[in-house]
């Protein structure tokens, strides 16, 4: 009751004051007449507050994304589940629930009614042209009567979370030699055959093939043993993703640090969907990736990364120094010296496969410069260690210059037209 008389609107203040107010007129004048009509306006907001505070816990809320992560510049959709768990019908209900600036304006609406156990769905929808986490929630609801007397706050503690990926553009697909772990381009690799003796076998399972039938490991083990006949490989990469605040210019989603996040990102897709398990690694050193499967983690990764104060790439060259196994390594950079360039050449040495994505910074400034002689350099010494070395110019898309990735130890001069 307390809470409700809080929750007066001016409105409700006013009917409070006024009905006072016929009161004592009443009282000093004798009017009975009077002091019937005080007692009604002083009656109409003690009774619309204790309504009102007993609605209190009348509501539960659930809300769904569809879907829960999305790329920059797509829309996804909030369904908010409201449900009346009394028996008594609610009055006039004022939602709101609370969205970050960037995903819009918060989300406001009007239900008249919610009848006892009655469930009402409300969409809207929300948008970002920035990547990252964003907290939708809590919902706010705000109960009035309706005489717009009392209006009392309540709000939920549930909250959603939406991540906004990087924009991924599909890549054609590029022979990459050294994708694979351990050297070789099949995915799989026989090891026995009938008869072999070195083989590692388990045991017989319903439905496995009869001709399987290892009879060497059976009569060892004295049961069914069935032979082992391929194992699969696991192909394995480093994605190297230069964040540098001064590697990078521009600013916003058009800056070369958002392209270059963005190249990483559709590379990293490609090559999982490809089957290669990938480590994302800055020059801050591993990332580590969330467990959301192979593909997404590295894309929910993605979504929040963000530039950093660092000079050089030491601490991720030292990284993947550190990692090996990796038969492919690909390197997404902004502005190189030759120094940097040298120390990440080395890096690429037997059947390791090197692909070096480089943007041509200076064209974020002034798109009439193009490359520069920093860039040619560091592009040089990359490409004299064997390194694959894609151009990627201001406007251009990494689907147009990826086949450059083909090119073996040598500069390509496709795609963007430098």
């Amino acid at each position: 009751m307390i809470s409700g008389l809080k929750a007066l609107t001016a409105r409700g203040r006013s009917f409070l004051a006024s009905g006072v107010a016929a009161l004592l007129c009443a009282f000093l004048l004798g009017e009975h007449d009077l002091l019937r009509i005080g007692v009604l306006i002083v009656t109409m907001p003690l009774l619309a507050a204790m309504v009102v505070s007993r609605t209190r816990y009348r509501l539960s809320c659930a809300r769904r994304l569809d879907p829960p992560r999305c790329p920059v510049g797509s829309e996804a959709t909030v369904t908010l589940r409201l449900e009346n768990v009394t028996r008594l019908p609610t009055g006039l209900l004022m939602i709101e629930d609370t969205v970050p600036y960037a995903l819009g304006a918060r989300p406001r609406f009007v239900l008249d009614r919610v009848e006892a156990q009655g469930v009402r769905e409300i969409d809207y929808r929300v948008r970002s042209d920035l990547r990252g986490r964003f907290g939708i929630g809590p919902l706010t609801v705000r109960i009035s009567d309706p005489f717009g007397l009392v209006e009392l706050t309540r709000s939920f503690t549930i909250s959603d979370t939406l991540v906004v990926t990087p924009h991924v553009v599909p890549l054609p697909r590029v022979r990459l030699s050294g994708e694979l772990a351990g050297g070789g381009e099949s995915r799989t690799r026989s090891v026995a055959a009938a008869g072999d003796d070195d083989v590692a076998p388990r045991e017989y399972r319903q439905g496995d093939d009869l001709r399987r039938v290892h009879w060497r490991s059976t009569a060892r083990y004295g049961e069914l043993m069935v032979r082992r006949e391929e194992q699969q490989w696991q192909s394995r990469g480093a994605l190297l993703l230069d964040t540098r605040r001064y590697a990078h210019r521009g600013e916003g989603p058009r800056s070369s640090f958002e392209v270059a996040v963005s190249a990483a990102a559709s590379i990293g897709a490609h090559l999982a969907h490809e089957g290669l398990g990938l480590r994302l690694i800055t020059d801050q050193g591993a990332e580590r990736l969330p467990e959301t499967g192979l593909g997404w983690s590295l894309l929910d990764a993605l979504a929040e990364i963000r530039t950093s104060s660092a000079r050089s790439l030491e601490y991720g060259i030292a990284a993947l120094r550190q990692g090996g196994g990796e038969g492919l390594i690909v390197a997404v950079l902004g502005v190189m010296d030759v120094e940097q360039a040298r120390a990440l050449a080395r890096l690429r040495h037997g059947n390791v496969t090197g692909v070096a994505v480089m943007l041509d910074v200076a064209g974020w400034e002034l798109p009439e410069l193009g490359e520069n002689e920093h860039y040619q350099a560091a592009r040089g010494v990359l490409a004299g260690a064997g390194w694959r070395v894609v151009r990627l110019p201001a406007g251009a898309s990494i689907a147009n210059v990826w086949p450059d990735a083909a090119q073996r130890g040598r500069f390509a001069f496709t795609g963007g037209g430098s």
